[in-house]
């Protein structure tokens, strides 16, 4: 069996190069492979066995049927822009990119939805609508460049998420390939308190462990008439996060209230969106309103009063709609930043109380002193989602397995303060183990009881999210025989 323009014996690449249409839409070789060891989590690293390029649902569902009738283990990829190498294909995988599949289906403005493909770039879907009063709130930091399809698989957030949530509340409908190869249609376009279970709820977030999102049917809401931004500098950041909890006490609820310490400003200022910031600050908040003009204002003054009473060295909002943006900019670009001031780093993603904050990031510089490595945070304080970014150099030994215990011990603090260990990234290989920290072997195994009705051969994106085999599975085979004696 031959395949024009491809130079195999593999009958599986083959086989799959047919079903998408030949040499143009699959990559077999190691140098093009080596593109796809990894996502954004680039401590672990594994080589695919081939990557292939669906056109559309029909082509996904046929190479996700070869697989499961041939037991070949394979896994859906988008931008790879993800964080906790949920996309890394730790077992040889057939990769199925969704890069392809990047249309704007269609857009309702009557009823305020919108269908795009799963490859379709985040940030395009506001710049597509924006002519017509319209955008679509979740704004992960990589939405210049992450899919909407890899935003459903993560649940991704986004510095507005405090006030607009995250993307599971901006998800009406999927289409999804099963991990089986039937297509099946979830939610109700919008459609409140649909009967039966909340399927919708339970894919967004799944990391891409029971099925192939195909379609995503989103909100999208009208522009806001208004919007107005402050910076905020404090000279420690016990005042800066104090000051988090008290906007809110007070009764704003920002869109966004982001929040950076002293090493992730360095980072920011010395890369590709520097503003100014000063550089003997211990930390800044950039807080934002928006709704209806009339109010605005005196949110905005409210927050200037909260502030000063918190010892703020400086406070002011922005002169026009330009510093807004380069403010944003020198924000959003502050995990690549990092790049500036040390050769590797480690994203971490945990939430907490907003109230913890203060005690959280004070055990956070301890972890840093003890691990002798450098940790910035830059990270939604609003709503108490923590980024340590942990800074090593790998080409030092043993500092990248410093770096992951550091990573570990500040997850560690955050499930100790009542909170969790992941808020957008996700978990994927990254975090498996740290899930024993908020859930019990029970939790875990009830959960992993789901992953076996839609998964049960255990193909799709095998070994994320939870915990590698250990006393869950002992726990799992006790409840088993109890059931059966």
């Amino acid at each position: 069996m031959t395949v024009k323009g491809i130079d195999t014996k593999d009958k599986h690449i083959l086989n799959l190069a047919k079903i998408v249409g030949g040499a143009r839409s699959i990559l077999y070789h190691k140098e093009d492979l080596l593109a796809y060891d990894c996502d954004a989590f680039t401590v672990h690293k594994h080589l695919p066995r081939t990557v292939v390029f669906p056109k559309n649902t029909q082509e996904v569902s046929q190479l996700v049927k070869y697989c499961s009738d041939h037991q070949l283990p394979f896994l859906a990829r988008g931008a790879g822009t993800g964080l906790s190498g949920g996309a890394i294909p730790i077992n040889n995988e057939v990769i199925i990119s969704l890069v392809r599949m990047k249309k704007l289906v269609s857009v309702d403005l009557e009823n305020r939805r919108a269908v795009v493909e799963p490859g379709f770039i985040n940030l395009k879907l506001t710049n597509s609508i924006s002519d017509k009063g319209y955008y679509y709130a979740p704004d992960p930091s990589s939405q210049y460049c992450c899919t909407i399809g890899g935003n459903v698989a993560e649940n991704a957030g986004g510095a507005h998420c405090l006030k607009y949530g995250v993307t599971t509340n901006h998800i009406l409908g999927l289409e999804v390939v099963l991990p089986n190869g039937d297509i099946i249609e979830v939610g109700g376009n919008g459609i409140p308190d649909m009967p039966g279970y909340d399927l919708l709820g339970l894919l967004t977030g799944s990391e891409g462990t029971l099925g192939i999102v195909t379609k995503i049917t989103v909100r999208i809401l009208k522009n806001p008439e208004s919007k107005k931004t402050v910076l905020a500098y404090f000279d420690s950041v016990a005042d800066g996060s104090q000051a988090v909890s008290d906007i809110i006490s007070a009764g704003i609820v920002p869109a966004a209230l982001e929040m950076m310490d002293k090493v992730a400003i360095e980072g920011v200022e010395a890369a590709a969106f520097p503003v100014g910031h000063p550089k003997d600050i211990a930390a800044f908040l950039l807080i934002e309103v928006d709704g209806i003009s009339a109010g605005i204002d005196e949110q905005i003054n409210l927050i200037l009063e909260v502030c000063k009473k918190r010892n703020v060295r400086q406070v002011r909002a922005a002169k026009d709609e330009a510093e807004r943006e380069r403010w944003w900019a020198n924000r959003k670009t502050g995990f690549g930043a990092m790049g500036a001031i040390s050769p590797d780093y480690l994203v971490q993603d945990g939430v907490i109380p907003r109230s913890k904050l203060p005690e959280v990031l004070s055990r956070i510089e301890e972890i840093s002193q003890e691990s002798g490595l450098r940790i910035a945070n830059i990270f939604h304080a609003g709503d108490g989602n923590l980024h340590p970014l942990v800074l090593f150099d790998a080409r030092i030994p043993g500092e990248t397995e410093k770096a992951i215990e550091a990573g570990s011990a500040c997850l560690q603090v955050c499930a100790d303060a009542g909170g969790t260990i992941t808020g957008e990234h996700g978990v994927g290989i990254e975090k498996r183990e740290e899930m024993r920290f908020v859930f019990k072997d029970e939790e875990i195994i009830a959960q992993t009881n789901i992953r076996e009705v839609f998964n049960p051969d255990n193909l799709l994106n095998a070994g994320k999210l939870f915990p590698t085999p250990g006393r869950c599975a002992e726990v799992k085979k006790e409840m088993k025989e109890a059931v059966h004696s």
